[in-house]
């Protein structure tokens, strides 16, 4: 029989600059009910065109609405150099300054509770959460911003381990669509787009990794001067022996061909010739 949920924070508060929330409040009781987690297992194993669930109201409005104000209030800076006509986006790095509605999110999500609701939806029998944030943290996306269909890194640069899942929670309260910046979940064909998913504060996407599980928000943000796209981002891994090389960086579905040619080039030419030949164009 299972054993009603009591929450062992019921009774403590966190207090973030100014605004008060019970501990117990921070997240939706019903993710410790049973019952519940199936129909989300339902829903996230039913879903198309792959193993995915949108929910809202997971996380307490007023903890998202603190941590939107972080990315000003505790600035960071990206210091990837990706090119810029497949992703125009600004990340976090690796270990990131967090305030205290940041802190106290990611928290929740790397919890052992978490982890285990998250192995539930899934499937996946012992995800693994990344502390350090890599290629996750703070999101966002400004005017202009875009990031072309791509499929997620499928190891960890840092660990190795495998890229099994992702959550992104959304941080933008009157999103209007008509500005575009929906998540875009295309075929695993690369044909069409299946869903757009409007970034909405609190709304949570919970999606499966894989090779053709293809997604981005391709078109240019048409945002008001000072509004900016922000989420919050976390990656799950699990200890799984690859079968073949796996790789550790976007794959795009759309390549200029240019590109494309210098892609080829470089997998024909040998590791030693193709460096030799860098360093002169250098």
């Amino acid at each position: 029989m299972d054993v009603p949920f009591r929450d062992p924070s019921e009774g403590s508060y966190l207090s973030i600059r100014g605004t008060r929330l019970g501990w117990a409040e921070l997240v939706d009781p019903r993710l410790h009910d049973p019952a519940w987690r199936a129909q989300l297992r339902a829903r996230m194993q039913a879903a198309q065109p792959y193993p995915h669930l949108v929910a809202d109201g997971w996380f307490h409005p007023e903890l998202l609405r603190r941590a939107r104000e972080e990315f000003d209030l505790h600035p960071f800076h990206d210091g990837r150099e990706p090119d810029r006509r497949y992703e125009d986006t600004v990340r976090s790095p690796r270990h990131p300054a967090l305030g205290p509605a940041c802190q106290a999110y990611f928290a929740i999500v790397n919890s052992g509770w978490f982890l285990a609701l998250l192995a539930d939806l899934s499937g996946i029998g012992e995800p693994i959460a990344d502390p350090s944030l890599h290629n996750g943290g703070l999101h966002e996306s400004r005017r202009g911003g875009h990031f072309r269909i791509h499929a997620d890194f499928e190891t960890s640069a840092c660990t190795g381990l495998r890229a099994e899942m992702v959550l992104l929670t959304y941080l933008n309260p009157g999103w209007d669509p008509s500005w575009g910046g929906a998540l875009e979940l295309w075929d695993t064909d690369g044909a069409a787009c299946v869903r757009r998913i409007d970034p909405e504060l609190g709304r949570c996407v919970l999606m499966r990794n894989g090779p053709r599980h293809f997604h981005g928000h391709p078109t240019p943000l048409n945002v008001p001067e000072h509004q900016v796209r922000r989420s919050l981002v976390t990656y799950y891994y699990a200890n799984r022996a690859a079968t073949r090389a796996p790789r550790n960086d976007s794959r795009y579905l759309h390549v200029d061909r240019l590109d494309r040619l210098r892609r080829a080039a470089r997998e024909l030419t040998p590791p030693l010739l193709w460096r030799w030949m860098r360093r002169l164009r250098g």
